[in-house]
């Protein structure tokens, strides 16, 4: 399917830009876009890369990865019944999607990219995508973010009263795309239509070591580190206790401030923090107790994973400073592997916004959508959501400063913002990076997630901020 999805949008660009007079921007946009795709996302993502899989790493040797996939066993079996219960793959998925949840983009990207190697271990096909990792990729692009950062800043600097109301619609939006997501994903896979190929007796053999080398692979089975004693289990509960008491003073400065240091003076942590500590509407101090603590998990999060991991896997007796760089090492392979993906994905999509086609489609069906509630300025966001997050995103701004931040339509905005994904670009680089020419039923899934993220995102903002 990707093929054609692929071939249509460059027929549609070239045939559309030639009758509009687009050839020559379309052109030179292609090669700007074909630059941009190796120097400013992939090269840079080797570096991130880099840090995470070798926490991964560390997480791996250590027990760690089987530890939390145990631990969510019954819901992972669910989604993913072709996947071995103990099978790294199943702690590198949920820590995708908690540091989804969490807003933390720069971790979840490589995290996914790692769980998206270690189901290739388990695909007999090389080059189709299986049915876990098409449901992995479902989960992706309607993942839940419980704190959408990018859309509540852009409305908080416009001036809106209240930034973050938008937030309970976005989680809702995104829980229904990402149930439905997952259920149409598990049909699909059913259908004859998108079942695999047979397994070649060359591929049984093989596996998929020559079509995509797997990231850091690690079995299960080689994992030898030894348990906690017990000062090393004092050492981690210090260590929790510690983060605990971080969380408390960036939460609840108000707090911390009673609490005198040795000159007497109190900490000023409201000064540190103070975006966590309250807002101001209508000249009042509002506190918002659930974005403190939202916001603080974001915050922390990060400095806890980058030091629990080396430290739990030291307290193993691991040796962090090897396995870090041994995983640390294959990002430059991923990021290597992923860029003709992501330039063919980016190339396409650029060409097709620059040819008029997205703008064409607006101006047609635009004023029909909205006799039903749906307005046409938002169209061009929802088209170029799953193409482009960059255009996306200025097409947002561009929508909250036309109508103001406290208007329905912006609210609209962010809440879609908040709960849709760039499908194509996930695609791109998940799939790209073990290989992967042969969608199958993900392209489908992860589509009907957006556009079930769109439908509940304008009806639960007309349900919540429609009669305001």
């Amino acid at each position: 399917m990707l093929n054609y999805i692929w071939l249509a949008f460059l027929l549609i660009a070239v045939l559309v830009g030639g009758f509009t007079g687009q050839l020559q921007p379309m052109t030179t946009g292609a090669f700007d876009t074909a630059k941009s795709a190796v120097m400013e996302i992939a090269l840079p993502l080797a570096g991130v890369m880099a840090i995470w899989l070798g926490m991964m790493r560390l997480a791996e040797q250590s027990g760690l990865v089987q530890i939390i996939a145990r631990a969510l066993r019954p819901l992972l079996r669910l989604l993913f019944p072709e996947v071995p219960p103990e099978h790294p793959a199943m702690g590198a998925m949920v820590m995708n999607m908690a540091a989804n949840m969490l807003g933390l983009g720069n971790a979840a990207t490589p995290l996914g990219l790692r769980a998206m190697a270690l189901l290739n271990q388990l695909n007999p096909r090389p080059g189709v995508a299986s049915n876990a990792m098409c449901t992995f990729l479902a989960i992706n692009t309607a993942s839940i973010q419980l704190i959408p950062t990018t859309a509540i800043g852009i409305l908080a600097i416009a001036g809106a009263k209240e930034p973050s109301s938008f937030i309970l619609a976005a989680v809702l939006s995104t829980a229904i795309a990402l149930t439905c997501g997952i259920l149409v994903c598990k049909f699909l896979e059913r259908l004859p239509i998108f079942a695999p190929p047979p397994i070649e007796k060359s591929e049984a053999t093989e596996g998929t070591a020559e079509a995509a080398p797997s990231v850091g692979a690690t079995s299960v089975e080689t994992i030898q580190a030894p348990p906690l004693t017990m000062w090393g289990q004092m050492a981690l509960w210090l260590f929790l206790a510690a983060f605990a008491g971080m969380f408390v003073v960036i939460a609840y400065p108000e707090f911390a401030n009673q609490w005198p240091m040795r000159t007497g003076a109190p900490w000023r942590f409201a000064e540190l923090f103070p975006d966590l500590a309250s807002q101001v509407v209508d000249g009042k101090l509002v506190r918002h107790d659930m974005m403190r603590v939202i916001k603080t998990l974001s915050l922390l999060a990060v400095p806890f994973l980058l030091t629990f991991f080396p430290l739990y896997a030291t307290l193993r007796r691991v040796k962090v400073y090897e396995q870090f760089t041994e995983g640390a090492k294959e990002a430059f392979g991923v990021a290597q592997r992923i860029i003709p993906f992501l330039v063919a994905m980016l190339v396409s999509i650029r060409m097709l916004r620059d040819a008029g086609v997205i703008k064409g489609i607006t101006d047609t069906i635009g004023p029909a959508l909205g006799k039903i509630g749906f307005p046409a300025d938002l169209l061009p966001m929802v088209l170029l959501r799953p193409l482009s997050g960059s255009a996306t995103q200025g097409i947002f701004v561009d929508i909250v400063k036309r109508f103001g931040p406290d208007e329905l339509i912006s609210k609209m905005a962010a809440t879609i913002y908040g709960s849709t994904e760039t499908t194509f670009y996930v695609i791109a680089v998940y799939f790209g990076s073990v290989a992967v020419r042969k969608s199958r039923h993900a392209i489908i899934a992860g589509l009907t997630a957006d556009t079930v993220a769109v439908v509940a995102s304008i009806a639960l903002c007309w349900l919540f901020f429609g009669k305001h």
